[in-house]
């Protein structure tokens, strides 16, 4: 179960006070049945919460490769997760001037969602009302699948068990309506962090903090097991 596979990412966060008058509420799980999260998500969520470099607002880890995007409260308990649907282009990094470029003028190989450590929340835009900014430099929103273009057709790469087909977007995050609804919107009204693996960059080149901490983690477990042999 999705809540198991990351119980280590909210163990110990509420208080014992907490947790002796609050019901956790169970997860929203939208993901295709059988899909594994990876340990890598597993263990950066977990690093958010111990290490509090969300400062208490809630977060989000999208999984470009996965097609996988997994909530999370300022409590650090896991609220929902979901498909999403990302850019076209496999990349990491916006281009320079696409936030001030009209879709259809931006170049196919541009149509990427970038990676990063971004703090987002809603906020006007141009042409769309208020939307939820993922990063506002580089215009890349979090919102709901709509029918668009049909021949995209961007429900049906959404409910598709695979995350081969979910690369669609010109750089915006899609998800269920439902999913937006339901978890999005309230748990990101008052803003929010958002942590996003990269396709082609490094570990640590995007999260550097994480992957030094992670390191010093299992350098420490290596040498409480060499003590524990001697």
């Amino acid at each position: 179960m999705l809540a198991l596979a990351l119980a280590c990412a909210s163990f110990g966060v509420a208080s014992a006070e907490e947790a002796a008058t609050e019901q956790p509420v169970a997860p929203i799980d939208l993901l295709p049945p059988g899909q594994e999260v990876s340990d890598t998500v597993t263990e950066l969520a977990g690093w958010v919460v111990a290490s509090r470099d969300s400062e208490g607002y809630p977060f989000a880890i999208i999984d470009k490769a996965a097609a996988q995007i997994l909530v999370f409260g300022g409590d650090g308990r896991l609220r929902g997760a979901a498909p999403g649907l990302f850019g076209s282009a496999v990349g990491d990094h916006a281009a320079p001037g696409v936030a001030g470029l009209a879709l259809r003028e931006i170049p196919g190989r541009d149509r990427t969602t970038p990676a990063g450590r971004f703090v987002g929340g809603f906020g006007p835009s141009i042409d769309a009302g208020r939307v939820l900014w993922v990063d506002y430099d580089s215009a890349v929103s979090m919102h709901p699948t709509a029918t668009g273009v049909p021949a995209e057709k961007r429900p049906e790469r959404l409910a598709s068990p695979s995350p081969d087909d979910n690369r669609v977007t010109h750089g915006c995050i899609n998800v269920a309506p439902e999913f937006y609804t339901q978890i999005i919107a309230p748990t990101f009204e008052r803003g929010g962090l958002f942590y996003i693996l990269p396709d082609t960059a490094s570990l640590a080149e995007t999260f550097p903090e994480f992957v030094q901490s992670r390191a010093t983690a299992q350098h420490d477990d290596r040498k409480r097991g060499r003590s524990a042999q001697q």
